[in-house]
């Protein structure tokens, strides 16, 4: 299994470079490296110096921290290497940094509380598991964020129009609902008369997984709010929020998830009436 999941991770590297290398149409480098693919590469160099730390110390407690400031810095270092910024510019830069500021330290104070994150009880203990996973997250972190680097990157002087606009309103949304959902469920576990409980209150009584909504939402924003400025092979990296909604729905997010409640009340016939009678994803409006 060892080698398998250190070949995966070579694919899913190799795979992120390729899209970092068709989409670039900065024409700039960064010491001689192609700047997109300059990104990918910080943002893996990153994650795999987070890998050691954490592997040493059998700890997933800066998993998340690791992965928000990376959002940060990527974006400062595109707003350097940018040859010009305008209000665009600004904007999208600004709302994927607000985004990872406020997330990463959220996340990082939840596993503080809580003591682990029991989805990495197996994996932080083998190499070549958390290989995979912090490897995942520089993957995550580059195809959620190309769409915004391209962005800030390419000079687009011409007037914030419409799609703009859109998109920006489809960020708010998102940006709201996710804030709105995290600070509910955090309020619910944090009441003791709550304890083995599942919440089916508040935003959490409209959809099943309502944060990963606003995640989605936010991220189809940022790409909405980045087209404009994309042209030829940098649409490519309007994959971002197909990515994020593939990886939320089908693989890490609503999947483990899905697990670890199956196991606590999946015979419980009230979690199974909120699971048949709720929306997965996108809430309900009535």
């Amino acid at each position: 299994m060892g080698p398998k999941l250190v070949i995966t991770s070579i694919i899913i590297t190799a795979a992120v470079f390729a899209v970092a290398w068709v989409g670039d149409q900065t024409g700039s480098t960064l010491y001689g490296i192609p700047l997109m693919t300059a990104m990918a590469l910080g943002i893996f160099g990153v994650q795999w110096v987070g890998l050691i730390h954490a592997r040493l110390f059998e700890t997933e407690h800066y998993f998340d921290l690791v992965g928000s400031l990376t959002y940060v810095t990527v974006t400062i270092l595109a707003i350097q290497q940018a040859a010009e910024i305008g209000l665009r510019q600004q904007i999208i830069a600004g709302v994927v940094i607000v985004w990872a500021a406020r997330l990463g330290p959220f996340l990082f104070r939840r596993i503080q509380k809580a003591g682990e994150d029991r989805r990495f009880r197996k994996i932080k203990l083998s190499t070549p598991r958390f290989l995979v996973t912090w490897t995942l997250q520089g993957t995550w972190v580059f195809l959620t964020a190309g769409a915004a680097l391209a962005a800030i990157m390419t000079p687009n002087t011409a007037p914030l129009g419409t799609v703009f606009f859109v998109g920006a309103a489809m960020w708010v949304l998102g940006f709201a609902v996710e804030v709105i959902a995290d600070n509910q469920k955090s309020a619910f576990k944090a009441d003791p008369a709550n304890e083995n409980k599942f919440i089916t209150t508040g935003i959490w009584a409209r959809a099943q997984h309502p944060n990963y909504f606003g995640e989605i939402l936010l991220w189809a924003g940022v790409a909405v709010m980045a087209l404009p400025s994309l042209s030829g092979s940098a649409m490519i990296f309007l994959i971002s929020p197909v990515f994020v909604a593939v990886l939320l729905t089908r693989i890490s997010g609503v999947p483990l998830l899905r697990k670890t409640a199956g196991a606590r009340w999946g015979d419980d016939p009230e979690y199974q009436a909120y699971l048949k009678n709720t929306p997965l994803i996108i809430p309900r409006i009535f």
